[in-house]
């Protein structure tokens, strides 16, 4: 047993392992092991595969436990798709009313950024990062647009916080962050759009690894 980590470690780390593989997709997770292993009651676990329902990695099913859901690789690609739409046009929007105030608050962001790509912190990129884009959403002026982009973030939100440790990557969205502001800040809100889109879209490509340990791991299953 553990001394207990906190619900959001905790909901992390049950990520990585379901994504690395430690619990394989239609796996049964238990309630109690798991309390046992993080030193913690069932109501913090409880919690956390709740949050992870949300996000798609696992399956709640009433009166019969959680189960570790089945990923399927198109289906994370095209979310993926929208979420590049999605933002581009955030983005777009933003650009043409963005404000010197609501840049400010932008750089303020992308510095925040820089200083965990410096002090190579995965972890709190994502945080800025979430920031940085969140802000977009929140400029468009758009409430339709920030509500259905907040849900695909959240369901997209394991994937895109371990995609940020493949090697390199956070200097590659720090400079692609740069690259949309100057955009946005120069008031071309098509090329900031694309910029956006096309940030979004190389997420993608950085999943080669994820996919084929997934790939693996569903073909493993599929011959029990």
């Amino acid at each position: 047993m553990q001394a207990f980590i906190g619900l959001q470690r905790l909901t992390e780390t049950l990520e990585d392992e379901i994504i690395n593989g430690v619990f394989h997709p239609g796996e049964k997770l238990d309630l109690t092991e798991l309390s046992a292993r993080f030193g913690c009651s069932r109501t913090p676990v409880r919690d956390a595969l709740q949050r992870l329902e949300q996000s798609g990695l696992v399956e709640i099913r009433p009166k019969r436990g959680t189960y570790v859901s089945t990923l399927s690789i198109t289906e994370l690609v095209q979310r993926f798709e929208v979420m590049a739409e999605l933002e581009g046009m955030s983005v777009r929007l933003a650009t043409k009313s963005v404000t010197a105030e609501d840049l400010d608050s932008l750089r303020g962001a992308l510095r925040d950024c820089e200083q965990y790509s410096a002090n190579d912190d995965p972890d709190g990129y994502y945080q800025a990062n979430a920031t940085f884009h969140g802000l977009f959403y929140n400029y468009s002026g758009n409430a339709y647009l920030l509500d259905q982009a907040q849900n695909l973030r959240r369901i997209l939100r394991p994937y895109r916080r371990l995609q940020l440790r493949v090697p390199h990557r956070m200097r590659q969205s720090l400079s692609e962050h740069r690259s949309i502001l100057e955009a946005v800040s120069e008031g071309n809100s098509q090329q900031a759009a694309e910029l956006a889109r096309e940030h979004v879209l190389t997420q993608i490509a950085e999943f080669g690894q994820l996919v084929r340990t997934w790939g693996a791991i569903n073909s493993r299953v599929a011959d029990w």
